[in-house]
């Protein structure tokens, strides 16, 4: 393709989001799908009838660097074809300390384009997040939309567990209410989020405590979905257990992973995941800063 007819795809699908057409970009390799050149352009599509939710999710953000202004700049592209009103930000959510001075340069400028169409931000704490004051300043920041330090809450069908997964966290009294909470909860989907991985394929690797101590739980009350950030980098899981891992952590930086007899599929491309909730599956999308679907997966309502 030359660059005149590039050119002219280009215009006319930043001119045109009506008309449905999507970027015709060249096809990037997969580990896990053969997706075609149509699978890999962001469609305009409209809430569909049987689509219950459309969110996305999106971790280690906060530099303000340019990197982070790449991935805001797809997310608010997605959002202008495929409309959702959810982030979850699975943490490290402003660099390098926490400071909550900084919260315009690191979060209400890079996503001001979505913040005024109302799309609402759901955090949790990250590891540089509690260097200052112990992230209690972003816990009470209203564009984080924190309940606490950990937190629930509901969309439709979908239940949304936050966590704080830091080290110094009150590991004693947040497990006692999570397990509750995931036992009194009556939602059809239920998706649980922090900052660190339980299983990863990058810089820090699984953690065997948090497997240890989550996976029986997921199980147990049978959680779907854990998000969470820290490697930057994207990777999701096979179900294991009923449940899928999804790491989202290339929101402004990235870093190498390899993968594992459990990865499905992983990649250190900037990037967020997309994810449309159905009554009986998830459809979930890995998205570049090139606007490219590289990556597609479903989850089931029940799974082994």
């Amino acid at each position: 393709m030359n660059l005149k007819r590039r050119q002219f795809l280009l215009l006319t699908s930043l001119g045109a989001i009506t008309t449905g057409l999507g970027w015709i970009l060249t096809r990037q390799n997969t580990q896990s799908a053969d997706l075609t050149e149509a699978d890999t352009a962001i469609a305009a599509n409209p809430l569909k009838k049987d689509l219950l939710l459309r969110f996305v999710s999106v971790a280690d953000t906060g530099t303000g660097a340019k990197g982070q202004y790449a991935v805001a700049r797809a997310m608010t592209l997605y959002h202008q074809k495929n409309p959702y009103d959810l982030v979850v930000l699975a943490g490290d959510n402003i660099y390098n300390n926490g400071e909550i001075e900084k919260i315009g340069e690191v979060f209400e400028r890079p996503y001001q384009d979505l913040l005024k169409q109302g799309v609402k931000f759901q955090a949790c704490l990250g590891n540089h997040d509690i260097r200052t004051a112990n992230g209690d300043l972003e816990v009470k920041y209203p564009g984080f939309n924190m309940k606490g330090r950990y937190y629930t809450f509901s969309r439709g069908n979908v239940q949304f567990f936050a966590l704080d997964t830091n080290g110094n966290a009150d590991w004693k009294n947040q497990l006692a209410w999570l397990e509750k909470e995931l036992s009194l909860s009556k939602a059809s989907w239920k998706v649980v989020f922090g900052h660190h991985p339980i299983y990863a394929s990058g810089a820090y690797g699984s953690n065997p405590d948090f497997i240890k101590t989550f996976s029986p739980l997921f199980q147990k009350y049978g959680v779907q979905l854990y998000i969470n950030g820290h490697e930057h980098h994207y990777e999701r899981t096979r179900s294991i257990n009923g449940t899928t891992y999804l790491i989202c952590g290339a929101g402004a930086g990235n870093r190498p992973v390899g993968k594992n007899e459990w990865t499905e599929y992983s990649t250190s491309n900037l990037s967020f995941a997309a994810y449309e909730v159905y009554a009986d599956r998830i459809e979930l999308s890995g998205i570049g800063t090139d606007n490219r679907v590289f990556d597609k997966g479903i989850i089931k309502l029940k799974s082994a």
